[in-house]
Formats: C-alpha cells, structure tokens, sequence
C-alpha cells in the first residue's frame, strides 16, 4: 500500500491504524503527527487476515475531538480462505459504525466549547502539558471547556445524548429478504454497547477484530467497547416484507460504576456533565426494515477459519507475566503509576522481536477500560475478579484474535502477543480516548 495522508486542517494530526501489522513508523502515534498543510506517506505491505480494521486520527491533544468530528474509517481485507466461504457479499456486506454525539445550539455537532472543525486552535507546544502528556492531562481540549465539567468530561469520557450508525443519527436501515454480514465498529470516544435484539433472538457473530472465528458463536448479547469490531451474521431470508427488527443496547452495571456517582456526589451534579444517556443503560440503537423481497439464500457455514492459537508454555515469560496496572494520580490516569510520555519507554517495557510473552492487564479501579495494543493482534488467555460473573460476562467474545479488550473494574484480564517482525516503538492504551487523553497510555519498544 501507498497512501498519503494530507493534513487539510488546521490542527496537528496523523492517521493511525487498528488491526494492520505495520512497521512502527507507518502506525500513525503521536510523535509522527503533521502540522497543517504537511503531508505523510505511508508505504507497506498488507500481511493480515482477512478482516474489518480502521482508522482514526491520532495527535497529541486533539484525538478525542478528531474522532468524534469524524476523522476515521473502516478498511476490509480479504484473502484466499474468506474466498472459498459462502458469505454475503456486495450489497449484503455492510459496515455499521457506531458513535454517541451531542448536538449544541446551533445545530451542529458539540463536543466541548470552543472545539469543532470551525474552532480556532492552540499550537502544538500549548497542547501538551509539561509532561508530554497528550492533551496535557485533563484539560487538553484548548478550548472553553477548562472548568469543572470539562475536567469530569475528560475524567470519566464523553458521552452523548444521540445515537448516530454511519454518521446518521435516526436512520432506519433498509434490508432485502437475505442474509447480511454485518460489520460493526463502535467508535464511541468512551461509551461500550451490549448489543442484543429487542425480540430476544440471539446473535451470530462470525468475526472479531483480528477476522473470522475458527467457528459461528451465539449470544444473547455481545459487549462492544470502543476500538472493537464484531462481525455479525444476520438473516431477514424468513422476515416479512415490513417487518422490522431492533438493535439494542441491554442495561448493563456501566463502565463508569461507582466512579460516576462518587463524582457526582462530590462535585455536584449541576457542576458536572453528568450524561443524560447514561453508560450502561438500555437504549435502541437503530431499526432494520425489510423492504425488498429476493429469492436467494445463503447458508452460515458451520466453519470459518483455521484459528492459531498462541501456547502458553511458548512464552518466555510464563512465570511470570508481564503486570500493567490502571492506576490514578493528580487527577491523571497512568498504567502502574506512569502517565503518557511523548518518546519515553521505561525499562519494563521493551521486549524482544520474536518472542511470545503474556501481559496481565489489572483494573482494581471503579470505572471500566478498553485496552487497546498497537501493532499486533492478541489472544485472551483468561479473566478474573467479580466482573467475570456480572451481567457484561456473557457477552464477552474471547475467542478469536483481538487488538483492543474490554476490562471491568475489578477486573483481570490475561493476554498472550506475539512480537514479530518489526522493531521499533509502538503503544498500548486505554481506548475510551478522553481516559488516553488524560495519560493513559504508554509507548512499548520492541527490541531486536
């Protein structure tokens, strides 16, 4: 591939990738983000699974607000063994990409004051704080929104009062008689769904962030938190013409659990922006229409793929695993008491080219977290704490190969990665963008 990214606004930014296994210098972090009116070229050669990836823009100070504005995407690939299965295609392959957005009093989107494509901007310097931190901890935003409500905003995360699917926000979507392959993508800032149907009937999910399943798994509900893709197989081919079916998000114990109300109840709810569509309350997502009759259908395989899974007697530190604990301080998010650091890698965060290790991700705080790894795609070895017999357990799917995990408070969750091919230094983050924002994320070198 060859693209070229032209930074055509008038922030710092950069285009970073999930689910591309790509040298560290084509991922798009931070420290390769371009003025306006600049230009970067990426060039590399695309050696994944087929799959559902995407992009978003990635600079220090501005990601939150890019992305929720609009700057990201979906990318497919395809190979030789998504080939040889019978899976809609065409028309019947759609994307559904979900966000949460508020509108402000002029009809146009809102973020926080002073943001938006038509704000006037901070320069670079003034965007980080002393530290490097992106957003320079939590009032990165430049804008009006530095008082207590912004400060909780980018504690907590944004979360909107509207839902919008593909940009739209109250769009029905139009569906013939036949099966669908649904590829969705929450790319909420901060909000996680617990996608299910109204009616009852399970999902079918087929694929995950890193591509197809080794086989089709049912679920009640799916948990999706930001950064994660779900394929999900969907057949009208029985439905009748007017029908319609509902997507929602189920009730679930919310990412922002106690934190929330303790915030609440110290601040005080008119100080603070305190969501109106809470996280983890029950809400329609959007409807499906049947409106077109065709005669053709597709059978759901009863295989996908072949799945490798990674051993746990193949990484060197089986003994003992890596430990990257949330931890909260001066009112910034870290991983094990270090906030983000524009180039700084600590000691315990390089590892060797070639090597399978196992890193144990502990949240023993009270707000839930999407931990995201650039680069590479892992499996989830186990979970531990309360959050595995909640009402969010079942509809975890771990099965298949992963870039971005949804950890509960209390809440362990065990990864094994594999660090192949490339050197260089890449990231892990929270991927609820106001948490990233407020430090937490860290760069990771992969030495040779």
């Amino acid at each position: 591939m060859r693209i070229d990214f032209v930074n055509g606004i008038d922030q710092p930014s950069i285009v970073n990738w999930h689910g591309l296994h790509v040298p560290a210098d084509m991922m798009g972090l931070p420290r390769y983000q371009i003025m306006p009116g600049a230009r970067y070229r990426y060039e590399f050669t695309v050696d994944d699974r087929a799959g559902t990836c995407w992009y978003h823009a990635m600079a220090a100070g501005h990601t939150p607000e890019q992305v929720y504005f609009g700057l990201a995407g979906l990318i497919y690939i395809h190979d030789e063994e998504e080939a040889a299965l019978s899976l809609p295609r065409g028309e019947y392959d759609r994307s559904i990409v979900i966000q949460d957005r508020d509108w402000g009093v002029d009809n146009t989107l809102h973020y926080v004051a002073g943001s938006g494509p038509a704000a006037s901007r901070v320069a670079l310097p003034a965007a980080l704080g002393p530290s490097g931190m992106m957003g320079g901890g939590m009032m990165g935003d430049g804008g009006e929104g530095r008082g207590t409500s912004g400060m909780m905003m980018h504690m907590m995360g944004f979360f909107g009062r509207e839902i919008f699917i593909n940009g739209r926000p109250s769009a029905p979507l139009e569906v013939a008689t036949h099966v669908y392959r649904w590829r969705v993508l929450n790319a909420s800032n901060a909000r996680t769904y617990k996608l299910a149907w109204q009616d009852g009937l399970p999902l079918t999910v087929i694929a995950t962030d890193g591509g197809l399943l080794a086989r089709p798994v049912q679920k009640d509900a799916v948990m999706l938190t930001p950064g994660q893709r779900v394929e999900l197989w969907v057949d009208f081919s029985h439905d009748a013409l007017g029908g319609e079916r509902i997507l929602v998000s189920r009730a679930f114990t919310g990412s922002m659990g106690e934190m929330g109300r303790m915030m609440k109840d110290m601040m005080g709810g008119s100080m603070m922006n305190i969501p109106t569509l809470p996280d983890g309350a029950e809400f329609p997502l959007f409807s499906a229409r049947v409106t077109r009759r065709v005669e053709e259908h597709v059978e759901l395989p009863k295989r996908l793929s072949t799945m490798v899974r990674l051993r746990e007697q193949d990484a060197v530190n089986r003994a003992h695993p890596r430990r990257f604990r949330v931890t909260m301080g001066h009112m910034q998010w870290g991983f094990n008491g270090r906030s983000f650091e524009m180039d700084r890698v600590a000691p315990d965060e390089i590892v060797k080219r070639g090597t399978t290790e196992i890193w144990e991700f502990e949240n023993n705080h009270m707000m839930a977290h999407a931990i995201h790894v650039h680069g590479l795609q892992f499996q989830v070895l186990e979970r531990s704490g309360c959050a595995s017999t909640s009402d969010v357990a079942d509809g975890y799917v771990d099965t298949g190969w992963l870039d971005t995990v949804l950890i509960m408070p209390n809440e362990t969750v065990k990864l094994i990665l594999r660090f192949r091919d490339f050197t260089g230094t890449y990231a892990y983050q929270c991927h609820m963008l106001e948490h990233a924002a407020a430090g937490l994320m860290r760069d990771y070198r992969v030495r040779a």
